[in-house]
């Protein structure tokens, strides 16, 4: 009695096994021309009422999916299939076609339900665009003229590997073989259309082919993508279409599908492909519905555009009207810098990030993106492309241009491709002595022409090493004009804040909040002792007299050992008069008193040595010890939240003068 009951167990068992075989065969191919009778699952806009799959209606920024209800599994590990079926995309509006649709191949149900409208398609969003993890192939129809539109063009098929952006598209079109050549077509042309998908897993090869209905299929593919499916693909599959909508809207029909796994589709019969359905003979309840929401849109906008316009015509007609340099499209920057990726960061702080990208035609450019809430505002963003617009100097880094868009400002220079100087004094190959003069020098130059070389004088207000770009050889240029004035010759600037970088400024700019040459003189002259000495401005962790380098080279000039603070990685190596003359001239800008500061026209013309370096005594000069409070390891507040010493300083600081 027990064998039976297991033999029946058995039986039972290998049936149902059997059964499912047959199913799952069953299942890996199909060929639908009247959808309400096909296995398909429909959500959003989609609906298989009259035999026709429609994927989108009138509905603004909705989305539609239809898909094989069931998953398929592939029956070999090669994941091999070919699909055809027959679309038409059929626009509202005869200017723009709207957005766009795509056939799909997804390993879960629940990732789509989450796919956004417009530029998306209904597949993807902004938070899992672009993840590894989303398994997702989708061949893209794009009629998407919209200037979020990552492709070139409103009319393109494309391949999509789990990011709405493609790995590889083209315009639409189809190869003629009576006349060995292209012929363009438009996808939203209101016509039946006709596409092959087909994916070669032995040979890794995925070919996309479309061609209007009547035409046989061409012996070329439109695209042809070497791709290992086995990487993106899971063991079961869903396959299906997306499409959506945004303000302007289209009506997308799939009317033939025909699909097969580890095989070749199934050649769909056209006589049996459904034709689109007639318009409705009535269009004058449309029209006036249609009429009355462009009227309400227009005045909307025509209201929205002047609260806009006058919101920042100010603002534009400072600098975007008046300086003018050259504007770059998002799009170029956001191919240039392969999307912003993190992987292309130089480097960061109050202002935002900057990134390293590339133009088409292969220039290097270093692009600063910023928010309207960063930091330190857009005042000082505005400042930096007046300033840099308008200034020309071997010496200073080019800004090549900007673009605004969306509440951000971008900025765009030239790449230096040694990063900067404090790079290369801290972290970097370090500089020998011939290299490290030469920059000073360079610097120097610049900051003549700064203050003297124009109608006006330029104070930058934050002169520091990490400010010094280095370009292939190893030229110093200044760079990061956010906190750079203007002001009258003669005249000092009164400031209702304090900023700068703690080290670099003078005494009189954080006890009395003014600015003028000789704040930025006392700067470059701590600058010049960091150059020399190797060492940061401010070292807490040192001992208490050497703690700030002003102080302990002034200790070692008393002691007649001025040449005992020179870098010891150069190693001796290093001209001795060279380093006395920066030393000294270094200590002579960093005086307490600014009358007694040198101009920067006088230290160009030390450096050049075309004038004798004045006389100073480190037994009486007093000089302007920065007043850090991070010595008794304090904390301070900058920008509204309270930092430790080594996450705020070297980077700039804002602080209220006097609570003004």
């Amino acid at each position: 009695m027990a064998g039976a009951i297991q033999f029946l167990s058995l039986w039972m068992l290998a049936s149902v096994q059997a059964i499912s075989m047959v199913l799952a065969q069953d299942g890996n191919h199909f060929v639908h021309y009247d959808f309400r009778k096909a296995d398909v699952y429909v959500d959003g806009m989609a609906s298989t009422k009259d035999g026709r799959l429609k994927l989108t209606n009138s509905s603004k920024r909705a989305t539609g999916h239809a898909f094989h209800r069931t998953p398929i599994a592939f029956v070999n590990s090669s994941f091999s299939f070919s699909t055809e079926f027959v679309f038409a995309i059929v626009p509202e509006e005869r200017t723009s076609y709207g957005q766009g649709m795509a056939f799909v191949v997804f390993p879960s149900i629940v990732d789509l339900r989450y796919g956004a409208a417009t530029s998306y398609l209904g597949i993807f969003n902004r938070g899992n665009d672009n993840k590894t993890e989303n398994h997702i192939l989708a061949v893209e129809l794009d009629t998407n003229a919209s200037s979020e539109a990552l492709e070139e063009s409103d009319n393109h098929v494309g391949i999509d590997v789990n990011s709405i952006v493609s790995v590889e598209s083209k315009d639409a079109s189809y190869f003629d073989d009576t006349v060995g050549m292209n012929r363009s077509l438009v996808l939203a042309s209101k016509q039946r259309i006709r596409i092959w998908i087909e994916y070669d897993g032995e040979n890794r090869l995925l070919n996309v082919t479309l061609a209007p209905l009547e035409t046989t299929k061409p012996r070329l593919p439109l695209l042809s993508r070497s791709i290992d499916l086995s990487k993106i693909f899971k063991e079961q599959m869903f396959f299906g279409f997306a499409g959506s909508t945004g303000t302007i809207r289209s009506h997308q029909y799939i009317l033939g599908w025909s699909l097969a796994i580890g095989g070749k589709a199934q050649s769909l019969d056209i006589s049996q492909v459904m034709d689109l359905p007639r318009p409705p003979r009535n269009h004058l309840p449309l029209i006036l519905a249609v009429a009355s929401v462009v009227a309400f849109l227009i005045i909307a906008g025509g209201i929205a555009y002047l609260y806009q316009r006058n919101r920042y015509a100010e603002v534009f007609e400072q600098w975007e009207l008046q300086y003018s340099p050259q504007r770059f499209s998002f799009r170029t920057l956001y191919k240039a810098t392969k999307g912003f990726k993190e992987n292309r960061v130089l480097g960061a702080g109050g202002f935002g990030k900057v990134y390293r990208g590339e133009l088409l035609d292969g220039t290097g450019i270093a692009v600063k993106r910023v928010s309207h809430g960063a930091e330190q505002g857009m005042q000082e963003y505005v400042a930096e492309i007046a300033t840099m617009g308008r200034l020309a100097h071997r010496n200073l880094v080019q800004l090549r241009g900007y673009c605004r868009r969306k509440g951000e400002l971008l900025l765009v220079y030239e790449y230096m491709v040694n990063a900067s100087l404090a790079d290369r004094l801290f972290d970097g190959d370090n500089l020998s002595w011939s290299q490290r003069v030469h920059i000073v020098k360079g610097v120097s130059s610049c900051l003549h022409y700064l203050h003297e070389g124009w109608g006006k004088v330029v104070l930058h207000r934050d002169i520091k090493a990490s400010n010094i770009l280095l370009d292939e050889n190893l030229n110093g240029k200044l760079g990061d004009f956010g906190l750079a004035i203007f002001h009258d010759r003669g005249a000092t600037f009164e400031a209702t804040r304090v900023v700068g970088t703690i080290g670099y400024m003078a005494p009189e700019v954080t006890a009395m909040g003014v600015a003028n040459e000789a704040t930025d003189v006392y700067a470059f002259g701590v600058l010049m002792l960091e150059v020399v000495c190797g060492r940061r401005p401010v070292e807490p962790e040192r001992s208490p007299g050497q703690k700030i380098l002003v102080e302990w080279v002034a200790s070692c000039g008393r002691r007649g050992a001025l040449l005992d603070s020179v870098d010891s990685k150069l190693a001796g190596n290093f001209e001795a008069e060279e380093a006395m003359l920066l030393l000294k001239l270094g200590m002579i800008c960093s005086q307490i008193d600014p009358q007694k500061r040198p101009t920067m026209k006088d230290i160009t013309e030390y450096l050049e040595q075309k004038k004798r370096i004045p006389h100073i005594s480190f037994d009486t000069a007093a000089f302007g010890i920065p007043i850090v409070p991070i010595i008794s390891d304090e904390t301070v507040t900058a920008q509204g939240s309270a930092l430790s010493f080594a996450s705020f300083l070297y980077d700039t600081i804002t602080v209220l003068f006097r609570g003004r």
